[in-house]
């Protein structure tokens, strides 16, 4: 029964008892079966939630394989790009196309919040296709899973942290729909919400939550109000990821906007950040991590291959 968990993982490690339990998470010690070194082994039970069936939208990991100070993780291949990337590729970007990619991000992150695990890190970047031509996937590098939902390491991109970090406060799934309003907002105009010339000033206006939709006249009331419900400053009245899936704008897939192309608009403010960030040598880069994705007929995979779990 203990091996039924793992035959691989039975190979390897002598499994001597569970030492810890939680919603969707088991602890258990175990030895290394050549060095008898002893081990903390913790899984996740990612299939068969109650009332979510099967996980959706998450870049599964196939295998974990270990060499001296080294861990290698096997995960599912997203082949189509970033998602940025595919929106300047497009000929033309409406409201109507970003509400597609949304809804998976939103059912990504339902997913991920399900499961206890906050993501910490989402940006563009970290969000990618599983195939080109078809739909697209999440990076969750810095992600971690945590029993009372807070968090109080400060980690992610200066750009998209939310205010509760800043301000040194406990952080929980909030953060994340914090980051997904920044994303929204840049899905939609290419630019950044909160975009300052220097960190103190950038940490100031998320802090103070000041930004505004100047230039962005097209954008529809329900597009805007889908950020403002994001980027709110109290993390408990800001939207879950369950309440982004039933907001009217992604619910109507943007029925209601002006179906007005954005695409050049969007690009034109894409190139201008890349060109200003590449003039001021940002150190900053992505790294491969773990992946929310969108694949073909619904779902944004997000890959677990890094998550830090206070035991």
């Amino acid at each position: 029964q203990k091996c039924a968990v793992s035959v691989h993982m039975c190979l390897r490690y002598d499994i001597k008892a569970l030492i810890g339990r939680g919603s969707f998470s088991r602890v258990i010690r175990a030895e290394h079966r050549n060095t008898r070194q002893p081990f903390a082994i913790k899984f996740l039970e990612v299939k068969g939630q109650e009332g979510h069936g099967p996980v959706s939208n998450i870049i599964l990991l196939a295998e974990v394989f270990e060499k001296q100070h080294r861990v290698y993780l096997v995960l599912e291949l997203a082949t189509g790009g970033e998602l940025l990337e595919r929106v300047v590729a497009r000929g033309t970007f409406r409201e109507r196309d970003a509400t597609k990619a949304l809804m998976m991000v939103s059912g990504g992150l339902r997913c991920l919040h399900t499961l206890g695990v906050i993501h910490r890190d989402l940006k563009p970047e970290n969000l990618l296709y599983y195939y080109p031509g078809q739909d697209s996937t999440v990076d969750v590098e810095k992600s971690c899973q945590t029993k009372d939902w807070a968090v109080r390491t400060l980690c992610g991109t200066p750009e998209y942290l939310a205010h509760e970090m800043l301000a040194w406060r406990p952080c929980s799934s909030a953060a994340d729909m914090w980051a997904l309003g920044v994303i929204t907002y840049i899905l939609l105009s290419g630019s950044l919400p909160f975009d300052q010339s220097s960190r103190p000033r950038l940490f100031r206006a998320i802090l103070q939550g000041s930004y505004s939709f100047h230039g962005d006249a097209s954008l529809s009331t329900l597009a805007k109000s889908f950020i403002d419900r994001l980027l709110t400053l109290e993390p408990e009245h800001r939207m879950t990821a369950e309440k982004t899936l039933k907001h009217p704008w992604l619910v109507s897939m943007a029925a209601c906007s002006s179906n007005k192309n954005l695409h050049r608009s969007i690009s034109r403010n894409l190139q201008w950040r890349a060109s200003r960030a590449s003039s001021r040598c940002l150190s900053s880069r992505s790294t491969p991590g773990s992946w929310i994705s969108m694949r073909s007929g619904s779902r944004l995979g997000v890959s677990d291959r890094s998550l830090k779990s206070p035991l």
